[in-house]
């Protein structure tokens, strides 16, 4: 049976690196804030963010599939080649939302956002061209590393791409003059460029022993491109359904009062989050590779269930102590306005982290047991009740970030209910997924 120690170290890797990186974008959404316009530049980084991640979905999961599959050279070659075909066909679709008339259709009209948001959304998303396809390679060499238990050099590379976007942003704030947006997205495109470059540096020892041409292959028969299609389908539909969620919530406070300051708002309320489930999301790859039989089961269960609990009492203190006011008018530096509507709707997120941790490691457990459809229609559930609390919302006239925040906490319980309904009927454990009649199977 696998210790708490055990769990935890392999486990402390990965969530540094979501730490560094969810703290990439409060550190550009700072320097925004020092710079002249500071709320429609904040307002379009904003949309310029959202759209970027919506189109580069299908590839998030990438890290989940890379670690799930990679274990000898064939498969490596397989799902290097997936990959490569995914940042083609996703670099394409950036090109043609940055550089044609579909931007109008989708910013100016679908997402409803002002006139003079939008004119600063499109130069944004032209340097955002080749997001997508390094997210995809440094994600699918991260889930190599992962499997092969290189998890440090996960957080190192994240660390690389901090140092260069944090770098960039602030050299960029000091001296070039350039607007907040274009300085913005030119340091996340810095950024991901050179994480994704210490990945290929960090797996090719990897590529002279484990996976060299000369390795021994795994005993299980040779994967397909079709089976790994058929395996990361789901995710990449749970991804996209997941991250449609942001245009939806941009749509609705484009649409409700106060507009421009919420949508200001909205990114930094959502990069405090993003800190807040930062464990969380380094909990599915940990509970993947670590998922051995029964006998592992109960204390990766208890490690979750612990971390819920952990990040809720952080959060609330964060919120609920001056903390949350020195982060949001000194660190961040917002304005009065824009800075309480945040502050306000912070209390409202209080159990968002946790409620990822419990979904992160559902999502683990059903990944493992090969049942990637069942999370592609758990996120279906929590897109629906994500657009239906919103609608009601817009037809009320309610609040906009309380109506986010409600929105997308709904969303999150009803897709953890459906997600436990689920992985304690799928999942071969024969054990309860809550109880202790495991504990004492196992002993």
């Amino acid at each position: 049976m696998i210790r708490q120690r055990q769990i935890f170290w392999f486990w402390l890797p990965l969530f540094a690196s979501w730490l560094l990186m969810t703290a990439e974008g409060p550190t550009i959404s700072a320097a925004i804030n020092r710079l002249p316009n500071e709320v429609i530049m904040l307002a379009a980084q904003g949309i310029v963010i959202s759209l970027s991640v919506t189109i580069e979905s299908p590839i998030i999961n990438l890290l989940a599939t890379s670690t799930a599959l990679v274990k000898d050279r064939h498969s490596y070659l397989l799902v290097r080649k997936f990959t490569l075909h995914w940042a083609v066909l996703l670099t394409a679709v950036t090109i043609l939302i940055a550089f044609t008339p579909l931007f109008d259709l989708v910013v100016a009209q679908g997402l409803d956002a002002p006139p003079e948001v939008a004119q600063w959304v499109r130069p944004g998303m032209q340097i955002m061209t080749l997001w997508s396809a390094a997210i995809a390679w440094r994600r699918f060499l991260q889930g190599v590393l992962i499997h092969f238990n290189q998890t440090r050099q996960v957080g190192y590379g994240t660390a690389v791409r901090l140092l260069a976007s944090g770098g960039t942003v602030i050299g960029l704030a000091l001296w070039s003059g350039w607007p907040g947006v274009i300085s913005g997205a030119t340091a996340l495109m810095v950024g991901v460029v050179a994480e994704a470059a210490y990945a290929t540096l960090a797996v090719r020892p990897l590529l002279r022993t484990e996976l060299a041409k000369t390795a021994v292959a795994d005993d299980d028969e040779p994967l397909t491109y079709q089976e790994l299609f058929w395996f990361h389908l789901p995710l990449a539909a749970t991804s996209l359904l997941i991250l449609l969620a942001q245009p939806l919530v941009t749509s609705s406070l484009a649409r409700l009062d106060n507009p421009t300051e919420s949508l200001a708002a909205w990114p930094v309320l959502f990069q405090i989050m993003l800190m807040g489930r930062a464990a969380a999301f380094a909990l599915p790859e940990a509970i993947i590779a670590l998922s051995q039989g029964k006998a592992n089961f109960e204390p990766l269960r208890r490690f979750s269930l612990r971390m819920a609990v952990v990040l809720t009492v952080l959060v609330t203190l964060f919120i609920f102590t001056p903390a949350a006011r020195f982060y949001i008018f000194t660190v961040q530096d917002m304005t009065a306005v824009v800075g309480e509507l945040a502050l306000s709707a912070l209390a409202l997120f209080a159990f968002f982290p946790a409620l990822a941790v419990i979904n992160s490691w559902l999502k683990g457990l059903l990944i493992n047991g090969r049942a990637t459809t069942e999370i592609n229609i758990g996120m279906g559930i929590n897109l629906v009740v994500t657009a239906v609390v919103l609608g009601v919302g817009l037809r009320q006239r309610w609040a906009g970030l309380p109506t986010a925040a409600v929105a997308l906490n709904l969303a999150s319980i009803f897709e953890n209910i459906y997600l436990a309904w689920r992985a304690q009927h799928i999942l071969p454990l024969g054990m309860p997924l809550f109880g202790r009649r495991m504990a004492a199977e196992i002993s």
